[in-house]
């Protein structure tokens, strides 16, 4: 969350130069560096979507859900409230500049810094649907990385793999949503802009059916297809498992 809210910070208040790929490889790149440096605790788990569709398709604690879930979302807020401290300046110096006021529509182009917002073209459900493909490709993909019996080099090439995999997921569909595929990344900086100053415009988007909920509910959706199409026609039909049938 740090790095990549950085970057955007540094994009749309620092005057930076970076593109679309650039911003995925950032996020990225963070990703794998929080999975190298959580990995040890927790397995890397930073998304709820991903740690309810492992409880449910690959035998992850039960008991360990709700305490994961907690500090996902407890980190994402924190990695953007950090970030917004080291560059609070600069966003009241850009909001006195543009006269923008905090929660009115002009005013997302700066929360969308912290969480995720569809383009102006795309309705709900739309948006909605983009979330469920692409939490649901991020899903299978991991299902792949971690199983030991896929064949594919585990240990420490996953997390580099898995962050590749964001960078690519955000630089083909991150136009659409802002590739949030992650409740706690997008909900826990949402409820920071929302007591930063921007109030129910975070919260909505501008939308009549309030945004916030599109970011929690489809990538668990899409986590737990992922996960069910790769254990049931990829996982199960792998040359390990069918000798074990």
């Amino acid at each position: 969350m740090f790095f990549g809210i950085g970057c955007l910070s540094a994009l749309k208040v620092a005057g930076a130069s970076l593109g679309l790929w650039e911003i995925c490889i950032i996020w990225g790149l963070g990703i794998s560096l929080a999975v190298y440096l959580t990995a040890g605790i927790s397995g890397g788990h930073l998304n709820p979507a991903v740690t309810i569709a492992l409880w449910l398709f690959a035998c992850f604690p039960k008991q360990k859900v709700l305490p994961y879930i907690i500090a996902q979302f407890a980190g994402a807020f924190g990695g953007a409230l950090l970030a917004y401290v080291l560059y609070s300046s600069l966003f009241t110096e850009f909001e006195t500049a543009h006269h923008m006021v905090r929660g009115s529509v002009e005013s997302l182009q700066l929360a969308s810094i912290f969480s995720t917002y569809p383009a102006a073209a795309l309705n709900v459900w739309q948006a909605a649907l983009v979330e469920v493909v692409i939490t649901s490709i991020l899903m299978g993909m991991i299902m792949a990385l971690t199983d030991d019996g896929n064949g594919i080099p585990k240990g420490p090439l996953a997390p580099l793999l898995i962050g590749i995999l964001v960078a690519v997921i955000g630089a083909s569909t991150g136009p659409l949503t802002g590739f949030a595929m992650n409740p706690a990344r997008d909900f826990g900086p949402k409820l920071f802009t929302w007591l930063a100053g921007w109030g129910n415009m975070a919260m909505s988007g501008g939308r009549e059916i309030p945004y916030f909920i599109v970011p929690i509910v489809a990538p668990v959706i899409g986590a737990c297809a992922g996960a069910a199409i790769y254990r049931y026609f990829i996982g199960k039909n792998l040359p390990c498992n069918r000798c074990e049938l």
